[in-house]
């Protein structure tokens, strides 16, 4: 009597998951749990007194208001630059198409200098801008705008495949029923968008409260005003304090896991209300 054939999807699947969860393992949970292994070496009392400082506190705020201040225009602009690529043909498409990757591609090192070169004082748009008393580098606009330049690609992608799998004929039948063009946007469009914009968004905004690269170069790093988390991470890296250096870390991890487990939530949700009123 011969064997049956298995009908996994994936050959060798038991050697394919073991080499999977070793991977993670080894890439994503090793780090993490290094992490809280050395802030077990401080008192709680430490870990307080590190996390609830008022310079670090002030740190929190700045990362945490530019990265959604950045978050949010992206989800904007990003949603209006994934229609334009999607709903229209025009020369030099693949070359724009191709430039939302760049911040991907390039050092954020990269990007911090020629940011901060740009938006100085003396830069080519900062000095637009200094007769007027408005400082863009070196303060939490600067932060803003370089989080955005590096976030960008993740509104971007994530809503661009929504835009091109919905179906035209909806638009077309709103369209011949006398709906105005907001209207179908409010009506049709939009809902489909939601679940998209939440994960880009999402992903933005975690991604921008760890930035570093890019940032650096910009912000100034003047304390309670433009010192950004990581920066102040590195600088107890700088004096050998590893263990608050962890703390804030894990401050920091622990809010960027509580966003996506917020935004999954909120997907899983409306993708059941979806589905009940298709019922």
């Amino acid at each position: 009597m011969g064997r049956t054939k298995s009908n996994s999807i994936i050959p060798g699947f038991n050697l394919s998951m073991g080499i999977t969860i070793f991977y993670i393992s080894f890439i994503i949970l090793l780090p993490l749990i290094s992490i809280v292994i050395v802030t077990s070496g401080i008192t709680w009392q430490n870990f307080l007194d590190t996390v609830l400082d008022s310079r670090i506190i002030a740190g929190y705020e700045v990362s945490f208001f530019c990265s959604f201040i950045a978050a949010v225009i992206n989800c904007f602009f990003g949603t209006m630059l994934a229609w334009v690529l999607v709903r229209y043909e025009f020369p030099g498409k693949g070359i724009i198409d191709g430039l939302i990757e760049l911040p991907f591609a390039i050092p954020t090192a990269v990007a911090g200098i020629s940011l901060a070169s740009l938006y100085s004082p003396t830069g080519f748009i900062g000095q637009l801008f200094a007769p007027f008393g408005i400082k863009i580098a070196y303060s939490q606009i600067g932060i803003t705008i370089a989080l955005i330049f590096v976030t960008i690609p993740f509104v971007v992608r994530t809503v661009e495949p929504v835009l091109k799998n919905i179906d035209p004929v909806f638009e077309e039948a709103a369209y011949t029923l006398g709906a105005s063009r907001f209207t179908i946007f409010r009506r049709i469009i939009l809902p489909e968008l939601i679940p998209a914009l939440l994960l880009g968004g999402g992903l933005a905004f975690a991604r921008a409260i760890g930035e570093y690269g890019s940032v650096i170069f910009i912000a100034g790093n003047m304390p309670f005003k433009s010192e950004i988390v990581p920066l102040l991470i590195m600088v107890k890296l700088q004096q050998f304090n590893y263990g608050e250096a962890t703390s804030i870390a894990i401050v920091m991890l622990l809010f960027s896991f509580f966003i996506m487990f917020a935004i999954n939530s909120l997907q899983a949700y409306q993708q059941k209300i979806v589905q009940g009123g298709t019922k």
